[in-house]
């Protein structure tokens, strides 16, 4: 470390988190981003691989949801409940990725809106 008259030291407090095994890094609670973060890529990555799964059922291609688990390396489980994600509204579906309303909603909050008719749905995403 210099000890010169010129240096300039600078602090940022940060916290460094745990996510999906990943360190990452977290802004204090008080900062609050100029923009919105834009719609989650977990989120989005969640849709897309519910809908591929979808299309592979409705095209045979798969037959159950254990063939998709298996070529997916996930839990049947998880395919269920990825799945869920396909029945949601399509209103509520542009709010989330081109509205960005809420920015960031997590997938499982996501999973239990689609076991409700599509206007809940909106309802209870917009409420929140």
């Amino acid at each position: 470390m210099s000890t010169a008259q010129d240096t300039l030291r600078v602090r940022i407090p940060l916290a460094q988190r745990s996510r999906n095994g990943r360190p990452r890094i977290q802004p204090p609670a008080d900062y609050t981003p100029e923009t919105d973060g834009g719609t989650d890529p977990h989120v989005l990555r969640n849709f897309a691989q519910a809908w591929s799964w979808r299309r592979k059922l409705e095209s045979g291609e798969a037959n159950t949801i254990e063939d998709l688990a298996r070529s997916g390396g996930v839990t049947h489980r998880m395919v269920g409940r990825m799945l869920k994600l396909t029945y949601l509204a399509p209103a509520l579906l542009e709010k989330l990725l081109f509205e960005r309303v809420p920015p960031s909603v997590p997938v499982k909050e996501l999973t239990v809106l689609a076991d409700m008719d599509w206007t809940a749905q909106v309802a209870n995403l917009t409420s929140d």
